[in-house]
C-alpha cells in the first residue's frame, strides 16, 4: 500500500483503539442516563397514563440521541473488501489485509486489518480518522493511498464532494436536534398542535440532509479505489438509513398529532395527561387556533331569557307606600 511521507510502514505502530467512537459512547451514555431516570420515577405515575408517558419518553429521547449520534457518526458510507496489497512505500512485501473505509459527515476513517493479523513480524491492526479541516493539506501528511484520494488536490474530488455534502447534512441535523427540543417544550405545555409542527419539522429536515448528502456525493462519477487485484466499493451505511427511518418516523408522529387535533382534541391531550376544560362558556375550537383560541358561544347558542310576567313582578315588588301597610 502506498504511503506518502518517510515513515514506513504509515504508523510507527498499531494505534490503541477504543470499542467504538468515544463520541457516540457519550451520547449514548447520557441518554441512557436519562431514561433509568425517567423509569425509576414512572411508579409514581397511575393508572394506563403510566404506559402513555413511557411511550412518549422512550419515543423523543430515541429520536434525539439519534439526530445527535448520526451527527457525529463516521458510517455515513462505508466500503470494505479483502485484497492482496502492497504494505509500505516502495517496497515489494505484499500482505493480506481487510481494508475498511468509512466516511462520515465530518471526516473519513481508514482502517487496514491483516488476515492474519501478524504478518511479516509485525502486527497489522491500523485505524486513522482524518477530518475535514479548513486549509489542512493532507498532501503533506503520511497518508493510507485511500486517505490519498480524499486530499483536496486528487483529480477524483472525493474531498470537496464529501465535505460539501458533510457540511449541509450536519447543518440541517442541528436544525432538526433544535426542532426537536421546541417539540418536548409545546408538548409539556397545552399548546399540543405545535407540538406536532415542530415534530413534523423534525422529521423534514433530517429528510432534507439527507437529500443534500445524496445529492452532494452524485456531483461527480465515482472514483475507483483499487487495491491490488480487487476495487473497494462503497455504499450508503447505517447512519445513512437510520436518520431516513427516524425522519420518517418524525413525519408521521407529527401528522397524526395535527390530524388527531382536528379529529380528536381531547384524546389527543388525554395522552399527553392533560385535562380538558371544563369551563361552560368557552370551548375548544380545533379549526380557529385549537387550544389557544377560545370560542364564544353565539347568541343562538345562548340559553333563552325567561320571561316574567308583569303582574307577578309587581306583586314581588316591595312596598313603600303609606297604604300598603293596611
Amino acid at each position: 500500500m502506498a504511503a506518502f511521507g518517510h515513515t514506513f510502514p504509515f504508523y510507527a505502530g498499531p494505534k490503541p483503539t477504543f470499542p467504538t467512537d468515544t463520541t457516540l459512547a457519550v451520547i449514548v451514555a447520557i441518554f441512557l442516563t436519562s431514561l433509568v431516570t425517567f423509569i425509576i420515577i414512572l411508579p409514581g405515575i397511575r393508572g394506563k397514563m403510566r404506559l402513555f408517558w413511557m411511550l412518549r419518553v422512550v419515543t423523543s429521547l430515541f429520536i434525539g440521541a439519534v439526530i445527535l449520534a448520526v451527527n457525529f457518526s463516521s458510517e455515513w458510507s462505508v466500503g470494505q473488501v479483502s485484497t492482496n496489497t502492497s504494505y509500505k512505500a516502495f517496497s515489494s512485501q505484499w500482505i493480506s489485509a481487510n481494508v475498511g473505509l468509512q466516511i462520515g459527515l465530518g471526516g473519513v476513517n481508514i482502517t487496514l486489518t491483516g488476515t492474519p493479523v501478524q504478518q511479516l513480524n509485525e502486527t497489522i491492526d491500523y485505524n486513522e480518522e482524518f477530518t475535514w479541516r479548513l486549509g489542512e493539506n493532507y498532501a503533506e501528511e503520511p497518508v493510507l493511498y485511500l486517505a490519498e484520494k480524499f486530499t483536496p488536490h486528487s483529480p477524483c474530488g472525493l474531498h470537496g464532494q464529501y465535505r460539501l455534502a458533510g457540511h449541509y447534512t450536519s447543518a440541517m441535523l442541528w436544525v432538526a436536534f433544535l426542532c426537536w427540543l421546541l417539540a418536548n417544550v409545546m408538548l409539556s405545555m397545552p399548546v399540543l398542535v405545535y407540538g406536532g409542527h415542530m415534530l413534523l419539522a423534525t422529521g423534514l429536515f433530517q429528510l432534507l440532509g439527507l437529500l443534500f448528502f445524496s445529492t452532494a456525493t452524485s456531483l461527480t462519477p465515482p472514483c475507483p479505489l483499487r487495491l491490488g487485484a480487487a476495487t473497494l466499493h462503497t455504499h450508503r451505511g447505517p447512519a445513512y438509513w437510520i436518520t431516513l427511518t427516524t425522519g420518517l418516523l418524525c413525519v408521521l408522529l407529527g401528522l397524526a398529532m395535527v390530524v388527531a387535533h382536528r379529529m380528536q382534541p381531547h384524546r389527543l391531550k388525554a395522552f399527553f395527561s392533560q385535562s380538558v376544560g371544563e369551563d361552560p362558556v368557552l370551548e375548544l375550537n380545533p379549526e380557529e387556533g385549537g387550544l389557544l383560541s377560545p370560542h364564544y358561544r353565539s347568541i343562538t347558542e345562548s340559553p333563552e331569557p325567561q320571561d316574567i310576567p308583569l303582574s307577578e313582578a309587581s306583586s314581588e315588588a316591595p312596598c313603600e307606600e303609606p297604604d300598603c301597610a293596611l
